[in-house]
């Protein structure tokens, strides 16, 4: 298979912008032939958007639409999917494509609740032959890159404390007012943990692995007129004995973006676009040991890791996955780690829910009991506006 025909499920903010990225011809091995969405206006705008870039492309493929995305699934034109519906559908879809034999590229998040992802992983096992891919676009971002290898090659030592403050997510009560679903337990799943931070949480545990304890204090519609979270903070503890932070909100203006690892031989420390590297002359564990000084300290030397400077984002993302589909190279995220962020604002939710801390694994039943008791109550908004496209703030959605 030289080029990889794609069907594009939902042609809402992310899957207009996908297919956008197509019609320019940045996906070599690439081309979209097929689009679904139940909405007829959403399928009207593809075949615009194919028109109008025929002007300059005429080569470019025909572009069956359709309003049933199973329907599409059945079809032999296409090879391969991306899923780009709301975060619920996310496993569904991704089960049915797998099923008519198409390779599938999901969008963050892996879906709402733990449970319903690993019947897509375990959907996943049962074809081996397919490549199954999670939008983790962030993962190519240069600076996190050089964060995690500087921390894999364990040049710094044990890790001893995480700490990230991502508050420059903000949203004003219009962008809520912009959609029925949006913030909503029936609609979204969940507020910033589910919406606008699956980057983030994806990337501390890729970075700094996964915690073994999880203690919440969340807030639910405290900056905006909304039903779900706007504002978290929480506390882990990691094997190792390691401690961390994380706070999250859409209520700070202008907000800050601060990424700490503090490691035995240094601090790591990721603020903006910008890497800054602490080093400790000496590993502070060995420091301590031999120090006579009442107030003495390691000496330490600033560094700036240099990075290779690219980003390449969903399009780097949707190339290497094309990649594995015709060579077998590797993706920029494996489908099956989308639980691991989705493991912890599972956890993070069911913490503040109860109260108290959670335990990795937690009771993943539980979680979805209560979580189907809030959509059994959720309201959806009325008399919005039309659906903004979610591409302000830090990442590209």
């Amino acid at each position: 298979m030289n080029t990889v025909r794609f069907g594009i499920i939902g042609v809402g903010n992310m899957g207009s912008s996908h297919l956008r990225s197509f019609l320019e011809g940045r996906m070599a091995n690439g081309v979209v032939t097929a689009v679904a969405d139940i909405d007829p206006e959403r399928t009207a705008l593809a075949a615009k958007m194919l028109a109008d870039h025929r002007e300059k492309n005429p080569a470019l493929p025909d572009i069956a639409l359709y309003s049933d995305a199973d329907e599409m699934l059945k079809s032999a034109d296409i090879d391969a999917v991306i899923v780009a519906v709301p975060h619920y559908d996310h496993p569904r879809y991704s089960i049915a494509a797998m099923q008519n034999g198409k390779h599938v590229m999901c969008e963050k998040p892996a879906g709402v609740y733990t449970l319903q992802v690993k019947e897509m992983i375990a959907e996943a096992d049962r074809h081996p032959e397919l490549r199954f891919g999670m939008m983790f676009n962030q993962r190519t971002n240069c600076v996190y890159r050089k964060m995690k290898e500087i921390l894999a090659s364990g040049e710094l030592g044990e890790i001893k404390r995480t700490s990230w403050i991502i508050t420059n997510w903000y949203r004003p009560q219009a962008y809520y007012n912009s959609g029925a679903w949006r913030a909503t337990w029936s609609g979204e799943g969940g507020g910033v943990l589910l919406n606008q931070c699956p980057h983030n949480l994806d990337l501390w545990q890729w970075i700094c692995g996964m915690p073994k304890k999880v203690l919440t204090k969340m807030h639910f519609g405290k900056w905006h007129d909304i039903e779900v979270e706007d504002d978290v903070t929480t506390y882990v503890e990691y094997e190792n004995g390691a401690t961390g932070t994380f706070i999250t909100t859409t209520g700070d203006a202008p907000g800050t973006n601060r990424f700490e690892v503090v490691c035995d031989g240094g601090t790591l420390i990721c603020d903006g676009n910008k890497i800054t590297l602490k080093r400790l002359e000496t590993p502070e564990s060995e420091f301590s040991k031999v120090n006579t000084v009442p107030f003495g300290s390691p000496k330490v030397t600033v560094e700036t890791p240099e990075t290779d400077g690219r980003s390449d984002q969903h399009v780097g993302v949707l190339n290497a996955f094309i990649d594995s589909i015709t060579t077998g190279a590797p993706m920029v995220a494996d489908g099956r780690e989308g639980i691991n962020g989705l493991t912890l604002s599972n956890a993070m939710h069911l913490s503040a829910w109860l109260g108290r801390e959670i335990e990795l694994p937690f009771d993943e039943a539980l979680f979805k009991k209560l979580l189907m008791e809030k959509v059994a109550t959720s309201r959806r908004k009325e008399n919005v506006s039309s659906v903004l496209a979610d591409t302000s703030g830090t990442y590209n959605s």
